[in-house]
Parts: C-alpha cells; structure tokens; sequence
C-alpha cells in the first residue's frame, strides 16, 4: 500500500514537472522566435533610427521605421492607467476584504467578476460611443479619440485583475495579527492599512503586476478610442501605441515592415520583463530587509 502511495506521488510529481517544463520551454521558445524574427529588421534600420526615430512612415515611397513615437505613448498611457487604476482597485480591495458586509461584498465581488469577463472589443466600442464624444465635448476638442481616453479605458480594464488578487491576499492574512493590533487600542481601520496591507503586500505587488501587463498588452480596446495615429504622446492628440502598432499593420505587412513589426513586438515584450524583473526586485530587497 505504501508502495503504490508512493508510485502514485512520483507520477504525480513527474506529471507537474513536465507541465512546468512546458510552460518554461513555450516561453523560451516565444524569446527565441522574437529574437530571431525581430533583430534583423533593427540591424537594418538602424538602432537609433529605429529606437530615437519620430516618423513612421512604413508604407510610403522612402519609408521610415521610427517607433520612439510609440514608446513613449505605450509608456504615457500604461502610468497613467496605473496612476487612476491602482488606488481604486486597492482600495476597493481593503473595503470588500475588511469592511464591507456580507451582502454588500457579494454583490461588488460579482460585479466586479463579470467586469473581468466583458471582452476588450466591448471596452472599446463603449469608449468609441460613449467616452470618445464626452470627451470631445468637455473639453472642447476635435476629436475625443486620444490619450486620455485610452488611459480611462485601460484603469477600467485593470480594476478586476488588482481587485481579485488583492482580496485574495488581503484574505489570506492571519486573523490573528488583527486581533493582536485591536487588543493594542489601534482602530479597524489603522489595523487594515498598517498591518493587514503591508503582510499582503506580495500579493498585492503581484496584482499590479498583472495590472500592468493587462495595460500593457492590450490592443484591441486602444486602437478603438486612441485614434490609433503616429504621434508624439499628447493628452488630447490621437496616438497610437506598441500593440496597435503591430495589430493595425500585420495583416498586410511584408519584407522590412512585417520585419519591423516583429521588432515592436519584440521590444514589447521586453519591456513586460523588465517591469516584471525591477518588481521582483524591489518585493526580494524588501523581503530581505
């Protein structure tokens, strides 16, 4: 019998390790192909051309390739997502996991799924109709297409992936150490902030992390109410960003273009690992401190 328990825990095992060595090797294999597909076109164009260059013109008679234009869009609206979208996901996390009753949490927890549910085209066409002209008429602009409509978009579309994982974590937090604090003389609501939080605080860095990714790789969404142009990041101006690069032209690219587009992708995805890396981080020195 102990003989089979044990069989059974290794096969178990064996089973979880090639599962993990999947997930490992269809990542190693993306970086590969990305490399290889998208070096070339760099190497051709130049780097500071490709990296510094303002004008992207892929399509005309003397093309240009400069993505700088998209950089700094795609890093504009992903801060400006977080700066909107952060706070009122954590603190909407601290009320539904600490404060708010029963029935209340039930009904925001199900909404808030159902949030996450809602495909990004539908973002997209709700912003298109609805943010899009609001915004034009407030503040009395051509077009509302911009991007600032893409960063209301984006911190509505990451609100359900820091919400859930920060009640996650805000739940696994031992009662006991809020009792402790209460029967110190600190408030409910100084024990939330000072001491459930910062024990969940993995947890909820591991929220804004999906947080970011989420603004990061979205397309779809964005190319519906960014006005999806070339241009220098302007508030008010329509842009266009990484991933609205590569989605808007790939289906008729060829030769240097498609190349070129495989670079932004490229760069793209470099960019979520660096994010993801300088997070990991900061969450090990604190940890380590």
């Amino acid at each position: 019998m102990q003989q089979k328990k044990q069989l059974l825990e290794t096969v178990i095992h064996g089973i979880f390790l090639i599962l993990g060595l999947i997930t490992v090797g269809c990542v190693l294999l993306i970086t590969v192909y990305l490399i290889l597909s998208g070096i070339p076109a760099i190497q051709k164009i130049g780097i500071s051309d490709f990296f510094l260059g303002k004008t992207w013109a892929s399509t005309a008679a003397d093309p240009s390739f400069g993505i700088l234009p998209f950089i700094m869009t795609s890093i504009y609206g992903t801060a400006g997502a977080i700066l909107l979208g952060v706070p009122i996901g954590f603190l909407t996390a601290v009320y539904l996991a600490k404060i708010a009753p029963p029935s209340i949490k039930n009904v925001m927890t199900s909404a808030v799924s159902l949030l996450a549910g809602i495909p990004s085209v539908v973002y997209g066409l709700v912003g298109m109709m609805v943010l899009v002209p609001a915004i034009r008429s407030i503040f009395d602009i051509p077009d509302g297409a911009s991007l600032l409509a893409a960063i209301v978009v984006l911190a509505i579309m990451i609100l359900p992936s820091i919400i859930n994982v920060s009640i996650t974590a805000l739940e696994a937090v031992p009662k006991e150490y809020e009792d402790a604090s209460l029967a110190l003389g600190a408030t409910p609501v100084e024990t939330y902030f000072r001491i459930s939080v910062p024990a969940a605080k993995s947890g909820i860095a591991a929220a804004v992390v999906l947080g970011v990714g989420r603004a990061i790789g979205e397309a779809m969404a964005v190319m519906m109410v960014s006005g999806n142009a070339p241009n220098m990041p302007s508030l008010f101006q329509s842009v266009r960003f990484l991933t609205t690069a590569v989605a808007s032209e790939l289906s008729y690219s060829s030769g240097l273009q498609q190349q070129a587009l495989f670079s932004i992708a490229l760069v793209l995805f470099l960019f979520i690992m660096l994010i993801n890396a300088t997070l990991n981080f900061f969450l090990k020195r604190d940890k380590e401190a």
